[in-house]
């Protein structure tokens, strides 16, 4: 970039800034909500659960079925990743 071109973007230095944290913030959360340790941690508690006779099967069951389907687009989401 030039001297000149710098002078002329300088005023959009600020919106700039602000872009660059939005996307930093936008790739932390992207990395928390697509890692699957805690939903093996809950799957693990879950069946824990069920083995003491805290839950019922049905219960067990359900909610067995939303976190391996949670399971499932985490792999899709980082088969999709460069």
């Amino acid at each position: 970039m030039g001297l000149f071109t710098q002078l002329l973007t300088f005023p959009l230095a600020p919106v700039r800034g602000v872009v660059w944290v939005a996307e930093r913030v936008t790739e932390k959360a992207e990395q928390e909500y697509y890692d699957p340790a805690p939903i093996w941690r809950e799957l693990a508690e879950l069946e824990s659960r069920l083995v003491r006779g805290e839950i019922d099967q049905s219960t067990f069951d359900q909610r067995e079925n939303e976190l391996l389907d949670r399971l499932t687009e985490i792999t899709a989401y980082r088969q999709r990743m460069p």
